[in-house]
């Protein structure tokens, strides 16, 4: 894939599997509360604050997974134990997908 073509298509693919995705994913497996659903897994963005501890906050190059706190190895394992408690699954499924498009970022950032 031409590094042009990749320029252009990641952060559109990047945000759409961050804002359009967990909407599929709400409507698909939490159908009574999609909406809410939703709306929770997109606040699980917040995730992203541990990127201001960063120095410089934004990296294109930098791999988020295993760098910041909040998306470290130790953290995932953590998301995927609130999978456990049907209090906190939405909560897991929007950390553990936010998770999963930041990983799919790091190979896309290595096509550039």
């Amino acid at each position: 894939m031409s590094g042009d073509i990749v320029k252009v298509l990641q952060p559109v693919f990047h945000y759409g599997l961050h804002f359009l995705t967990p909407g599929a994913i709400a409507f698909l497996f939490f159908k009574k509360q999609w909406k809410r659903a939703w709306l929770i897994m997109i606040c699980t963005m917040l995730v992203d604050a541990d990127h201001l501890l960063a120095t410089p906050i934004f990296d294109p190059g930098r791999c988020s997974i295993g760098y910041h706190p909040l998306h470290s190895y130790y953290a995932i394992a953590f998301y995927f134990i609130l999978l456990l408690f049907p209090k906190t699954r939405i909560i897991a499924v929007g950390l553990l997908f936010h998770m999963f498009t930041d990983w799919q970022d790091c190979y896309w950032s290595v096509m550039l």
